[in-house]
C-alpha cells in the first residue's frame, strides 16, 4: 500500500480524533473513530470499555507477534491554551490541538504502519495494533486491561512523542507514603517522642542513599521526597509524620526488589501506592534496535512513563512529535513528522519481517 496515500489517511483520522474530547475516562467517542476508520478499511476489530485492537489479516498463530500500541486519551487542557483545544487547524506546517503530539501522532501512524502490512501475506511475525484508554492517569480501564486478551506477544513498539528516536529503557515509577511513629506530648514539658525529628532521619536517607546498580541507559534510581505533613498545633509534640517519595526506578531493578531495599534502612512504615508501573527495556542488540540504529535514530533512556510499564515483554518506546510539547499550552505537531514517522516505522519492521 502507498505510505503517501496512508499518511492522508492518518492525518485526517488525527484531525478527527482532536475534535473530539477523549480525556482519560472518557475516550469512548475516539474509541468509536478508531473502530469505524479501521473497519471501513476492511479490518475485523476488537473492542473492549474504550480499548481497540486488531490483526493482521493472515495471522498465524504459529508466528510470533508484534503489538503496536499508542493511546488516545488526553489530559485536561492546559490553562494557558489560546486556541480552542478542540479545533484541528494546520498552520506553518503545525498541526494545532489536544493530543495532537502527545500522542496522537504515534497514535495515527502506528495505525497507519498497521495498514500497510495488514493485507500482506507470509510474513515473519504478526502485527496487532492496539488503540488504548488511560495512559495519561496509568488506569487499570487500558492497555493493562486487555493484555490477557492479546495472546502472546514477542515484542512491542509504544508509540509516544521521541522525535523517531529510540527510547530502548524507561523508568518506573514508585510512590511510596511514609509514617513515621513518635509520642504527643506538651512542648513546653519536654514531653513525648517528636514524629518529625524520627521522620528527617528517614527523608535525608531518601535524600542521599546511591542504589549499588547503575542502569547503562537510565542512569541512577532518583528518590525525591515531595510532600510532608505533621502536627497540629505550635504546643503539641507530633506523634505522627506523614511524607511521600517519588522514586523512579531503573531497568537495574525491579520495584519490588527497591521496595525491600528501601525497608531495610529506613524506620518509617513505608506503603507503595502501586507496584505495577515497572521500569522497561529492550536489548540494544534487538533486530527492532539495529533497524532503527542503521537508519540514523540514536537511543537513549526516558525517564518518564508510559504504558511500557504495564508490559512483560521488551517494548521500544518511539514515535513522531517531541515530548516537551506534551501537556503544553496550543500543543502541536509538524505534519511532516507523521509523514516521516510512518515511512521510519514502515522501514524499521520491513528490516525484520
Amino acid at each position: 500500500m502507498d505510505t503517501d496515500i496512508l499518511f492522508q489517511d492518518a492525518l485526517a483520522l488525527l484531525q478527527r480524533l482532536i475534535a473530539i474530547p477523549s480525556l482519560s475516562k472518557e475516550e469512548d467517542k475516539t474509541a468509536d473513530e478508531i473502530a469505524v476508520f479501521l473497519e471501513q478499511r476492511g479490518v475485523k476489530i476488537h473492542r473492549k470499555g474504550n480499548n481497540v485492537w486488531a490483526y493482521n489479516l493472515h495471522f498465524d498463530a504459529k508466528k510470533p507477534t508484534i503489538l503496536l500500541n499508542s493511546h488516545h486519551d488526553t489530559v485536561k487542557p492546559n490553562q494557558g491554551y489560546t486556541r480552542d483545544p478542540f479545533l484541528p487547524e494546520i498552520i506553518d506546517g503545525k498541526l494545532f490541538g489536544l493530543g495532537s503530539n502527545d500522542a496522537g501522532g504515534a497514535l495515527v501512524s502506528l495505525i497507519a504502519t498497521f495498514l500497510y502490512f495488514y493485507p500482506q501475506e507470509n510474513l515473519k511475525y504478526n502485527i496487532l495494533i492496539a488503540a488504548t484508554a488511560e495512559e495519561e492517569i496509568s488506569g487499570k480501564e487500558g492497555l493493562e486491561r486487555i493484555v490477557p486478551d492479546l495472546g502472546k506477544l514477542e515484542f512491542a513498539i509504544v508509540g509516544e512523542p521521541t522525535e523517531m528516536h529510540l527510547a530502548v529503557a524507561e523508568k518506573g515509577l514508585l510512590v511510596l507514603d511514609c509514617v513515621a511513629k513518635g509520642k504527643s506530648g506538651h512542648a513546653a514539658r519536654n514531653e513525648g517522642e517528636n514524629a518529625i525529628y524520627k521522620a528527617l532521619k528517614d527523608i535525608a536517607w531518601f535524600r542521599d542513599y546511591k542504589f549499588t546498580k547503575v542502569s547503562p541507559t537510565l542512569g541512577p534510581i532518583k528518590t525525591t521526597v515531595t510532600i510532608i505533613n505533621a502536627g497540629s498545633q505550635h504546643n503539641v509534640v507530633p506523634d505522627e509524620c506523614k511524607f511521600t517519595v517519588d522514586v523512579r526506578v531503573t531497568d537495574a531493578y525491579t520495584n519490588e526488589e527497591v521496595l525491600k531495599i528501601i525497608r531495610q534502612f529506613v524506620d518509617c512504615e513505608v506503603i507503595p501506592r502501586s507496584t505495577r508501573l515497572k521500569p522497561s527495556s529492550i536489548p540494544i542488540d534487538h533486530p527492532i534496535v539495529q533497524a532503527g540504529i542503521a537508519l540514523g535514530r540514536k537511543t537513549y533512556g526516558s525517564p518518564t512513563t508510559s504504558d511500557q510499564a504495564l508490559l512483560n515483554i521488551p517494548s521500544l518506546k518511539c514515535g513522531p512529535g517531541d515530548s516537551a510539547r506534551s501537556h503544553t499550552a496550543d500543543e502541536f505537531i509538524y505534519v511532516d513528522e507523521i509523514e516521516k514517522g510512518i515511512k521510519l516505522y514502515v522501514k524499521m519492521i520491513s528490516e525484520i519481517i
